[in-house]
């Protein structure tokens, strides 16, 4: 979908009452901008996070992109160890494949 049809479809939910004028307002900006909406990850840009990391950052990568907590993914992959038994296999492979962030300024 173009910017343009983007744009129209949210000004058509802004007169249908389903968004605030400040709800429109930010997300004109943001198509304008070029930026994501938070939580609409795409999985290419996955990275292991340096910053938000208890073993190898893939919680805090995935929590990043999804917009949901790290601490909530990490719950998900103990209680996929403890129930099913495949989480740590899941998290190792993330660990060893998604690649880590990039340093900015060095």
């Amino acid at each position: 979908m173009s910017v343009a049809e983007e744009i129209k479809r949210l000004h058509e939910l802004h007169q249908a009452g389903a968004l605030s004028d400040e709800e429109f307002a930010a997300a004109k900006a943001r198509l304008l901008n070029n930026e994501a909406p938070a939580g609409s990850g795409d999985i290419s840009r996955l990275r292991r996070s340096r910053n938000d990391r208890w073993l190898g950052g893939v919680c805090g990568g995935l929590g990043r992109i999804t917009g949901v907590d790290s601490w909530i993914w990490r719950l998900l992959f103990v209680l996929f160890v403890i129930t099913f038994g495949f989480g740590l296999a899941i998290y190792i492979l993330l660990w060893i494949f998604v690649p880590e962030d990039e340093l900015i300024g060095n």
